[in-house]
């Protein structure tokens, strides 16, 4: 499955019967701070709708939604930890057999993004395999913030992303900003496939930028991985 493209929901599912589609079940956790929004991009992927009365996730939400490439069947398996100290002793359920970690912070409070450190530390105590993605959510506030505040937070962002060696995503739920090319990104990651997602760069735009080790800052990312655990 090496540099293939691919699509979701592609119509490829109708030309395969339940018997000659294989299934691989991808199991991606979101971890981060209560209140930056994990449990509505997790129900906008698989819904497609944005609920405004948020109701706190206490302990574990789990939802699934299966995409198909071709006469492969993949089934998102999506855990949502509670971000109260409380559920921390959700993870070792939460993150066994997992091959993605999703650390969310949000984009307008600065002290979630302080907070993935400590996230990030705690998930690899109960494992050190699974891919790495950091996602700043609600984007939509994010713009409105003043310039030199957004800069700030932009190179925060990368600096934490460089020490995790994970791709960065800015996106926001409610304006359907980058929740679908997250899981996009996160499949092309692990199959290593190819994906018409464009990077994006640019400062006031929602980011997306995956890491590349051959272009990343050696030093930077040294002198930043004690930083994150």
């Amino acid at each position: 499955m090496q540099d293939n493209d691919w699509s979701e929901e592609s119509n490829d599912k109708h030309l395969y019967s339940k018997e000659q589609r294989n299934n691989i079940v991808v199991k991606t956790a979101l971890i981060g701070d209560p209140f930056v929004g994990k449990t509505s991009l997790m129900v906008k992927y698989v819904e497609g709708k944005f609920d405004e009365d948020y109701i706190q996730t206490l302990g574990v939400n789990f939802m699934e939604k299966n995409i198909y490439v071709k006469n492969l069947e993949i089934t998102f398996s999506i855990w949502d930890v509670g971000g109260q100290k409380d559920f921390v002793t959700m993870l070792p359920l939460a993150l066994s057999d997992t091959v993605a970690i999703v650390f969310m912070f949000d984009l307008t409070r600065k002290i979630t993004l302080q907070n993935v450190k400590e996230w990030y530390r705690q998930a690899r105590t109960y494992n050190r395999s699974a891919l790495p993605f950091l996602v700043g959510t609600k984007f939509d506030g994010f713009v409105t913030l003043p310039k030199e505040e957004q800069i700030t937070i932009v190179e925060q962002s990368r600096k934490f992303a460089r020490a995790m060696k994970a791709p960065l995503i800015f996106s926001s739920a409610s304006h359907s900003i980058n929740v679908q090319k997250l899981f996009k990104v996160i499949l092309a990651k692990l199959f290593d496939l190819r994906v018409s997602v464009e990077e994006n760069h640019n400062i006031g735009e929602p980011l997306l930028e995956l890491y590349n080790p051959l272009t990343s800052n050696g030093t930077t990312v040294a002198s930043s991985s004690s930083s994150t655990g």
